[in-house]
């Protein structure tokens, strides 16, 4: 027994420290660039391809052909962390942060497809590390020496970096600008090659992590994500920011899930995200993580305020519905189909926003409450037997429960740290929707799941679709104007004001956590429907980005926002999967160039245009 507990408690500790690697450099990035860096995955994968290349370059028979690709591979990676943050950061750090990581995830998708047509779709399978291809026993076991070197690597670096941050000139600046950014650029630092070189130094070590997975783990293309969801939850369990909290959560996480695989196999699939929940519930700002001092404002441009739609806009919306709704007279099924789809979708981007615009609480796991809705109307057809305008009322609702037993813990939190909780609860759903089998049908799905006879026609089930939709929508914009959207605004711009004159700020959220849950269940269940099954990927992380990204291009601080973002990412994400094989670089390159020159989003550059153009004619008639 005490072998066992000896061996896996090893095999934790090596996991850890690849973890940690990765862990370290994005927390080091977030805390001084307060960029949430979704290509850090990316940078992870490059460092393990790159190695494979250059040692089967140099050749893997001497020490000094793997060792220095692995050096190499990582100063490489660090070269394309300096051209990212060159070519793309820098240009957008006057935007809004969350326009930042949608410029990130636009660069993961460029990544994975250059990764792909350099490299090629099939696995690679590196070599043994020279002198480390052995093994040693312990305590009667066999284990591998390159895991004790592992081991090994994660107190090492976490030494290097704290011997970096406490005795060198650039680590005493790195760890100010961690503390106010802007007291350093206010004291004659460039800020600008601060952050040039932290985003190398975090995309060094990535790279380097990644470099030594090798004699581990075949090279594959799915790496990146797979890691930088690990890597994020390591950050915010350690605390954001803080380097020994990360590699602590590492170990911890590293461990429990050695552990895990032997006790309980089906929990290895979301055991870092219980760990994440766990923690977040008892310690809010992460293992060592600090409370923010005061009423910390969001670096970037002041948010624009929500302003009821004039009546341009409105005859605008009104045109565009009955355009919308004229549509299944001239256009063949196929486009009447995908139309369903995107007025589906414009109501799942709409609930994220009541969340995120007046309530500015951002969440990863939006699309749990997008797949409850699907399965409770599943569930409905398929065991209770109920018709689809059952399960059109019951699904909604069956998602509004998971929003409030969510929404009451994930109010008490705010930030990315609040964001990856809705992402570990969004995880719990889907592990539990997969390997439920007898209710769910685990990866099968459930099949069959039609509309009533009445709503089977293409063109009938659109203009379902785009009834529920539009009224749903039209609801959720007149609560943004009611006294619940206004108490939001004002604990989303100050909450301690807006607690000082009498709103309960929690109680708000919480209800906006289960308007936007029964509003996302709505657009499930009508898309459970549409397709006529539904999958445990429906609440998976993709769907949750998917919703993010149109939000984002619309532009947050806009009702409208949503869903031209939801038309315009949904309709080029769909014609780009006919047109190319690498539709993801031309999706993600879209993404990036949007953020460039729309640093607002689509309607919010439009609405800024607007109200420059009127001061303009005002101060022209002024004169």
């Amino acid at each position: 027994m005490f072998d066992l507990i000896l061996t896996q408690t090893l095999n934790g500790l090596a996991s850890a420290s690849a973890l940690f690697l990765v862990a370290s450099g994005l927390s080091i990035i977030f805390g001084v660039t307060r960029i949430v860096n979704f290509a850090h995955g990316s940078l992870y994968m490059l460092g393990a391809y790159v190695a494979f290349t250059l040692v089967s370059q140099f050749g893997a028979g001497s020490a000094l052909g793997f060792w220095g690709s692995v050096v190499l591979a990582a100063a490489i990676v660090a070269v394309i962390g300096v051209v990212i943050e060159l070519v793309v950061l820098r240009r957008i750090y006057h935007a809004p942060e969350l326009f930042q990581l949608l410029a990130t995830f636009g660069v993961v998708l460029m990544i994975q497809d250059l990764t792909l047509a350099g490299w090629g779709a099939e696995d690679k399978l590196g070599p043994r590390a020279p002198g480390l291809s052995s093994f040693v026993v312990i305590a009667g076991n066999r284990f591998p020496t390159y895991e004790l070197f592992l081991i090994a690597v994660g107190p090492l670096v976490l030494g290097l970096i704290w011997f970096i941050f406490h005795r060198t000139r650039w680590g005493t600046l790195v760890r100010a600008a961690t503390q106010d950014r802007d007291m350093v650029g206010a004291l004659g630092v460039n800020q600008r090659w601060l952050f040039t070189s932290v985003f190398a130094f975090g995309a060094m070590l990535a790279g380097l992590g990644g470099a030594l997975q090798l004699p581990r783990e075949a090279v594959n293309l799915h790496m990146d994500l797979s890691m930088i969801a690990e890597a994020f939850v390591v950050v915010v369990v350690g605390g954001l920011g803080s380097v020994t909290g990360a590699y602590l959560a590492a170990v911890l996480i590293g461990v429990l899930h050695a552990f895990g695989i032997l006790i309980l196999p089906k929990i290895t699939l979301v055991l870092v995200f219980l760990v994440m929940a766990v923690v977040l519930v008892v310690k809010p700002y992460g293992l060592l993580g600090r409370a923010p001092v005061g009423h910390a404002r969001p670096h970037g441009p002041a948010e624009p305020l929500l302003t009821p739609a004039d009546g341009p806009t409105r005859l605008a919306g009104l045109i565009g519905l009955v355009l919308l709704a004229l549509v299944p007279v001239i256009a063949p099924d196929h486009i009447v189909l995908t139309l369903t789809e995107l007025v589906i979708f414009a109501l799942f981007a709409a609930s994220l926003h009541f969340m995120m615009g007046p309530g500015g609480m951002v969440s990863f796991g939006h699309a749990a409450y997008f797949g409850l809705g699907a399965y409770g109307a599943a569930l409905a057809v398929k065991w209770l037997g109920a018709p689809m305008e059952t399960a059109l009322i019951f699904a909604p609702f069956l998602a509004g429960i998971a929003g409030v037993v969510f929404g009451w813990f994930c109010v008490r939190l705010s930030g990315v740290y609040l964001a990856m909780l809705t992402l570990a609860f969004a995880q719990i759903a889907w592990a539990t929707a997969f390997q439920w089998v007898e209710l769910t049908g685990g990866d099968n799905g459930i099949l069959g799941v039609w509309p009533s006879a009445w709503a089977t026609s293409k063109t009938v089930y659109f203009y379902l679709s785009l009834g529920l939709s539009a009224v749903a929508v039209l609801l959720l914009r007149h609560l943004v104007f009611s006294p619940l959207g206004y108490a939001l605004r004002a604990g989303r711009d100050n909450p301690l004001r807006a607690e000082a004159i009498g709103i309960d700020v929690m109680r708000a959220q919480w209800l906006a956590f289960v308007v936007a849950a029964m509003a996302a269940g709505l657009a499930g269940t009508l898309f459970a429907f549409l397709k006529g099954s539904v999958f445990p990927t429906y609440m998976a992380i993709p769907r949750s980005v998917d919703a993010l990204l149109m939000v984002l291009l619309g532009g947050v601080q806009t009702v409208s926002g949503p869903i031209i973002g939801a038309f315009a990412y949904a309709g080029l994400h769909e014609q780009l999967m006919k047109a190319t094989m690498y539709w993801r670089f031309v999706l993600g390159l879209s993404i990036v160039l949007l953020v460039v020159l729309f640093p607002r989003g689509l309607v919010g550059t439009v609405l800024a245009l607007r109200e420059r153009a009127g001061r303009g004619a005002g101060a022209e008639a002024g004169r």
